[in-house]
């Protein structure tokens, strides 16, 4: 029999909050994050416009910042969700934890990258019009920081929080797209039921917010070009919607074997009862038009929660706001449940703070557990014209105050990753 995981600890910094309670309390309120690119020059770019977090400072969560004075901010924001998820669980003071036994899993992607840096490596290494390596050589190693160049690695955040909070277990990080934390949390839950561990932190982090994801994701016509309006870019199922908007930030969440949580009095926000993994096996960007993997994904969290189709009280969608996403989850959905698609409230909070790629089902998972302990689903805001293809219930702009169970969140990512989580609330 497996055994039960229960989560026990949330943190997140977001664009629309630097808290958990903030950022529910902008879902609530129904405010963007979206505003102009700052952190480099986007003047130029066909997208100028992204979710950027506001006014976060390390300093406030730990006393020696300056020992990731060259980490990116992928970890900064990661260090800043986790030291909030350890002091909310308690495990921050619990003297009993055994390091052995308590693991890290993220999906956390890169935090920053130097384009004008590389574009000078560039320059310098051209003689008489081609590329010269030795000279491409000699400029890197004058203006490379190894430090710096060490902290883009995917596993560095996993290794810094490891070594923070002393957590000698099992230690990975996966980067599967959009599907990234998402999956760490499922896979962390794995970790717990089999036994290898009793408490793992799990979540992630990201910023694609630099010239290289801003160019790559328009050059794939992904993103939203609605510059007049940022805030309004967003609009997850509405009609006119016309790409994402990039945002970044962190999520983690304190997953815990059941007994072990209840033997030091944690308090409970839900139980992870259901984890589904598939792949469209179809092509790179493109999902598959049928949604065969989504699909397949839904219901295989729904038989490993072993919750029938009409248990549902509410689906976090991946909701990108892209044409082909939403419709295509919208046919998923209706596909894994059937007539009770139509009667299961669906909403994104992409439309609020945009898409935080690698750490978006983290902070979608906090916000699953949110509603779960308040009995209040999140809206999507900007929905104004229905598309036929996508005719579900998204709880359109306003909040909706209805009894929650059990929450399904999906993410699915670029190379066809598909995952589906289900909290469900805490019973005895």
């Amino acid at each position: 029999m497996k055994r039960r995981v229960v989560v026990t600890g949330i943190g997140c910094v977001t664009p629309v909050g630097l808290t958990v309670d903030d950022t529910w309390d902008s879902l609530m309120a129904c405010r963007s994050g979206m505003d102009w690119i700052t952190h480099f020059d986007a003047s130029n770019f066909p997208t100028k416009f992204a979710a950027e977090v506001k006014n976060f400072d390390l300093s406030h969560y730990i006393d020696n910042p300056d020992r990731f004075q060259f980490a990116g901010r992928n970890i900064h924001y990661a260090i800043g969700a986790a030291v909030q998820a350890m002091k909310d669980s308690g495990l921050e003071d619990f003297a009993g934890l055994d390091p052995a036994t308590f693991g890290v899993y993220l999906g956390a992607g890169e935090g920053a990258q130097d384009f004008d840096l590389f574009m000078g490596l560039v320059a310098q290494s051209r003689v008489g019009g081609e590329c010269d390596l030795e000279s491409f050589a000699r400029f890197g190693m004058e203006q490379l920081h190894a430090q710096c160049e060490l902290e883009q690695e995917p596993n560095m955040t996993a290794g810094h929080l490891a070594s923070l909070f002393n957590a000698q277990g099992p230690n990975m990080n996966c980067l599967t797209a959009c599907a990234a934390s998402s999956q760490a949390i499922g896979e962390a839950t794995e970790i717990i039921r089999r036994g290898d561990a009793n408490v793992m932190m799990s979540g992630g982090a990201h910023s694609m917010i630099h010239a290289f994801g801003l160019t790559g994701f328009n050059l794939l016509t992904a993103l939203s070009t609605h510059n007049e309006n940022p805030q309004e870019a967003s609009r997850p199922f509405d009609k006119n919607r016309d790409g994402f908007v990039l945002g970044e930030g962190a999520g983690i969440l304190l997953l815990e074997e059941l007994d072990h949580a209840k033997k030091r009095g944690a308090k409970i926000y839900a139980e992870v009862t259901g984890y589904g993994s598939t792949a469209d096996a179809y092509r790179v960007t493109d999902i598959h038009p049928e949604g065969r993997g989504a699909t397949a994904c839904i219901k295989m969290a729904l038989n490993d929660a072993g919750l029938n189709t009409d248990q549902l009280d509410y689906i976090n969608a991946h909701g990108t706001s892209t044409k082909v996403n939403d419709q295509v989850e919208t046919l998923a959905c209706k596909k894994s449940l059937g007539k009770d698609a139509w009667s299961t409230p669906v909403s994104s909070i992409k439309s609020m703070m945009g898409h935080l790629i690698a750490a978006a089902g983290s902070v979608e998972a906090i916000a699953c557990l949110k509603a779960i302990e308040n009995n209040v689903l999140p809206p999507t805001i900007n929905y104004e014209t229905a598309d036929p293809d996508c005719d579900l219930d998204y709880i359109p702009n306003t909040p909706r105050e209805t009894p929650v169970t059990n929450c399904l969140s999906n993410s699915f990512g670029f190379g066809g990753q598909n995952i589906s989580l289900i909290f469900s609330e805490f019973a005895a």
